[in-house]
């Protein structure tokens, strides 16, 4: 296996910290005589504190008094509901608001706008509805920019108005809101190519190969021997990996199985050694097709069936890009002519892998 020199990719995540909603006392004194709204709740899209572009969600039950037209609606940030709301949170703003969509549940489905005069608080405004609420209110400001400061708690005053000046209080409700620390999480990803050989595998899985030895059995002018080895391959290589095959033909002191170089069938009664990694073989039937989810396959001269090939140095499969594991079977056949000496005939073949970046 070759190795490339390392780089480093950070793959980076932002925690988004949830909205803390909670039931906070009323301003008594600036909604008297407002009914209380139920069911509400704001959220951020971001609750990371400066952070610009937000849009803030309000969500509602159906608004208890919806028996009076809606006007305008107003959420008012603060710091602090004890000190009657008397100042907002430093970095906050609303001058760049829009609204994402025409509201709903307010009453009438068009005609509705923002209105930015009070930059420390969210508005919008109708002064021609005259159609009464009803259902679940959803509005939505997009471009908020949030208070500075970050872990720090702030509040909104959430009122219905029914003139369109903000000042005829119809329902009201407070809800306490909070930035956060955005949370980095990084993951390290090296340069990998995961490559193995043997002659048993379970699926693709490296840790699982096991053997050393393909034996071909007796050979003989009147059948093919044959066997089968295996190996397996991955890599995040943008240009993937490539496998060649390295060693000499079946050999026995100075005598030779002659090796298939230029690829051809399997012939009886022929001195022949060869290999290929094809699915289908059937002249002599050997080998498997390649499993597994990745795009690696074998390469033209040796995916062929009932074709088979041995050179030094071949490139034997490969893969066009960075791809999922591989299971290749390689299928070996020899043939021997009655002239062929006696003895034990061996190779040891190394197949090297070598990822692409």
């Amino acid at each position: 296996m070759k190795t490339q020199p390392q780089y480093q990719i950070a793959l980076v995540k932002t925690v988004m910290v949830a909205i803390i909603i909670a039931t906070m006392p009323l301003i008594s004194a600036v909604r008297a005589g407002a009914v209380q709204i139920s069911g509400r709740s704001i959220t951020m899209s971001t609750s990371a504190g400066g952070a610009a572009g937000v849009t803030y969600t309000l969500v509602t039950s159906a608004l208890p008094t919806n028996g009076t037209p809606v006007k305008s609606l107003q959420i008012q940030l603060c710091n602090s509901l004890s000190d009657s709301c008397a100042s907002t949170p430093v970095g906050f703003s609303s001058a760049s608001t829009s609204l994402a969509s025409q509201p709903s549940g307010l009453g009438s489905a068009s005609g509705w706008s923002v209105d930015t005069s009070s930059t420390g608080s969210l508005r919008i405004v109708n002064a021609s509805n005259s159609t009464n609420p009803s259902g679940a209110v959803t509005v939505a400001w997009n471009g908020v920019h949030n208070q500075t400061a970050t872990n720090a708690t702030f509040y909104g005053i959430i009122t219905t108005y029914s003139n369109s000046n903000w000042s005829s209080a119809i329902d009201t409700g407070s809800i306490a809101l909070s930035t956060s620390t955005q949370v980095q999480v990084s993951l390290t990803v090296d340069e990998t190519l995961t490559f193995c050989a043997g002659t048993s595998i379970a699926g693709q899985d490296c840790a699982t190969i096991s053997g050393n030895f393909v034996d071909l059995g007796y050979g003989s002018t009147t059948s093919t021997a044959t066997g089968t080895s295996v190996m397996a391959a991955s890599t995040n290589g943008s240009s993937g990996y490539t496998i060649t095959v390295n060693g000499t033909t079946l050999t026995s002191g100075s005598n030779t199985i002659t090796a298939l170089s230029s690829g051809g069938g399997s012939t009886i009664g022929l001195k022949q050694f060869g290999l290929n990694l094809a699915s289908n073989n059937t002249a002599p039937v050997v080998g498997a097709a390649v499993s597994g989810t990745g795009i690696g396959a074998p390469t033209t001269n040796y995916g062929i069936d009932n074709n088979f090939r041995f050179a030094s140095g071949n490139t034997i499969a490969s893969s066009s890009g960075p791809t999922n594991a591989n299971a290749f079977t390689i299928g070996y056949i020899a043939n021997i002519d009655g002239m062929t000496p006696a003895g034990v005939y061996n190779t040891i073949l190394t197949y090297n892998a070598t990822a692409n970046y």
